[in-house]
């Protein structure tokens, strides 16, 4: 989850991956530098943000054009200057930037301390740069057939770029279980851990595969063979991503942006998929697999965070819809128990990224015991799209905020639209309600638009609570898992305590917590168990709990018993979760705000989680 950028061609390196870092350094801001060939290795690094690095480097030589820069998630090791990337061979000679986790890092150390290797950092980094190092000087191999031997004795994952003195026109790279995409332009390469730096350059790029090793040389050719030695065509794709999406646009935060972008995602993920003159829902990424679906006795969702809180909505939308049952699992816990899998099950593993560390080994689980593995994920080209059997994009555009907002509300709609295809063809459901859904998703992305102008209202709910400890969220039905999202929200980006709980649960412990200096948001709008969340309502209240009610446009009833109220249009119950997360997406962000924390980039965490 680290961020990496490279460049080789013609052009000063310098500009190029200071920019790169900067679009990058949403996958991590602990620490960051940079490394330039000219005579020698010139590595420059800080602890701390880009900018730190930008500061620290403003009196130092930057000329060359080669050069490779990392923005770091600390794993191994405390976010300092001698733990930030590059790392640097004991003979000064090779340097070498890292995503991932060497497992066996201990074991490689202790071997390589034995020969008499010094370390001077904690990471797991440092090992395979001592270890590429003692092979070529051991065994007198050329860098490319050292790096390749050193990647068959490491176990973990990795995307790693090297350079090295003796080899001033050449940069290596290679992955495995973390993204790596190579960006051709013309006599000049782009390595980078997305596509965000590399799109402002070319749009032609080649997706490294898992277990391969990409050489990039000055005027050649780009060549890619595997760690088992087996060469590799290169295969070019064209970026679809535009460089506007990557900018803020105008707002303050990135996440503000993303949020406002709903209404256009929503349409984009809805955008060929649905035919409202004929009434028909087709995505023909699953095509070949509709006969699984059709016939699947059980549907497994997993995924972890954010994309968790859309598998549960999911597992609502396809028992009602389809009449299969649906169990929803964290990815992290899937891959390390002995889950009961058959071969007429289906998989459904959701992620923004399409690298989610966990999401990918619980594929390779489920593919393992014969499963049909379905995709849903946002990056085109990223790992999950390529592991999966079959899957859907969700076209929600770049999403570079860490707290993941319109990457949500997308999922949602492409898990409507799956299971609402699924029991058409199944005729769990009538047409005439088949209809009926489609043509109320069609209104969802005006409704949303509407819910956004409560804008203000909401930054006057938020200035009042901004300073308490603790929010409770809670939700009914579909709406139990907006509240843990809304909850999710809340602590991630501004570092309050908070909790999401099915509103009939409170009685069951949390109620024991409600006091004047608690605040309760309340998804209270009137499609389903409305009159039972009115009742939770009047428990708070009798003991004297703040509510904040999402509540629908013209409710009188919980106005008179709620604190604040924030309205949202109406709409079918099982579309309510793509309006109603709206306002606490809002609230969390101006909260966080007027708190002064770092709303794109909160601590301890990163966008894309590729490691354990």
């Amino acid at each position: 989850m680290c961020g990496i950028i490279a460049y080789i061609g013609p052009r000063q390196a310098y500009p190029v991956l200071i920019k790169g870092l900067h679009r990058l350094e949403y996958r991590g801001y602990d620490s960051a530098g940079i490394c330039l060939v000219n005579q020698h290795l010139d590595i420059y690094k800080c602890k701390g943000k880009v900018s730190d690095l930008e500061k620290f480097v403003a009196d130092k030589d930057t000329s060359g054009t080669i050069g490779m820069a990392h923005t770091r998630w600390a794993t191994h090791g405390e976010p300092n200057q001698i733990n930030a990337h590059p790392h640097i061979s004991q003979n000064q000679k090779l340097a070498i930037i890292h995503n991932g986790i060497i497992e066996n890092y201990a074991s490689l150390r202790s071997e390589l301390i034995n020969r008499g290797y010094k370390f001077k950092s904690d990471t797991d980094t440092e090992v395979l740069v001592h270890l590429i190092e003692d092979i070529q000087t051991q065994e007198k191999l050329d860098l490319e057939e050292s790096v390749r031997i050193a990647l068959n004795q490491v176990i973990g994952a990795y995307a790693i770029v090297i350079l090295s003195e003796d080899h001033p026109d050449k940069i290596i790279v290679a992955r495995k279980g973390s993204p790596m995409v190579i960006g051709i332009g013309k006599d000049e390469f782009f390595v980078a851990s997305d596509a965000t730096p590399i799109i402002e350059y070319t749009n032609n790029v080649v997706y490294l595969n898992d277990e391969e090793i990409a050489v990039l040389e000055r005027n050649k050719e780009l060549k890619i063979k595997t760690i088992k030695n087996k060469i590799e065509t290169p295969y070019i794709q064209k970026l679809e991503m535009s460089l506007s999406a990557i900018e803020k646009g105008g707002f303050d935060h990135f996440m503000l942006k993303e949020i406002y972008e709903q209404p256009r995602s929503v349409r984009d993920c809805m955008r060929g998929r649905i035919n409202m003159e004929k009434g028909i829902v087709h995505l023909g990424g699953i095509r070949e697999y509709e006969q699984k679906l059709l016939n699947a006795k059980r549907i497994i969702i997993t995924a972890c965070g954010t994309s968790w809180h859309a598998g549960l909505v999911g597992e609502y939308l396809f028992e009602e819809l389809t009449r299969i049952p649906v169990e929803v699992e964290y990815s992290s816990e899937f891959r390390y128990r002995n889950p009961v899998l058959y071969e007429d099950d289906v998989v459904i593993a959701i992620s923004q990224s399409g690298e989610t560390a966990d999401t990918l080994a619980a594929i390779d689980l489920a593919k393992s015991k014969g499963a049909t593995v379905l995709g849903i994920c946002n990056v085109v080209g990223s790992s999950i799209a390529r592991a999966t059997h079959a899957g859907v994009y969700t076209h929600a555009g770049p999403e570079i905020g860490v707290a993941s907002t319109k990457a949500f509300t997308a999922q949602v709609v492409t898990l409507t639209l799956m299971s609402l295809q699924i029991g058409h063809l199944k005729g769990t459901i009538t047409r005439s309600r088949y209809h009926q859904i489609l043509t109320e998703l069609d209104t969802i992305p005006e409704k949303i638009e509407r819910t956004l102008r409560m804008n203000e209202k909401i930054k006057e709910i938020a200035g009042i609570y901004k300073d308490v400890k603790n929010f409770l969220y809670l939700g009914r039905g579909y709406n139990f898992p907006i509240a843990l999202e809304g909850a999710l929200k809340l602590k991630e980006i501004s570092y309050i305590h908070a909790e999401g709980y099915p509103a009939a649960e409170m009685k069951h412990g949390p109620i024991a917590l409600i006091d004047e200096q608690m605040p309760v948001v309340v998804i209270a709008t009137k499609k389903g168990t409305y009159e039972k969340v009115i009742s939770n309502i009047q428990e708070v209240k009798a003991r004297k709990g703040k509510i904040i009610a999402i509540i629908n446009e013209g409710d009188v009833t919980v106005k008179q018993l709620a604190d604040h109220c924030i309205e949202i249009p109406e709409t079918e119950e099982m579309l309510v979760p793509l309006i109603a997360t709206i306002p606490l997406q809002l609230l969390s962000y101006h909260i966080a705000v007027m708190r002064h924390c770092n709303v794109d980039q909160p601590r301890n965490l990163a966008k894309s989680v590729t490691v354990e």
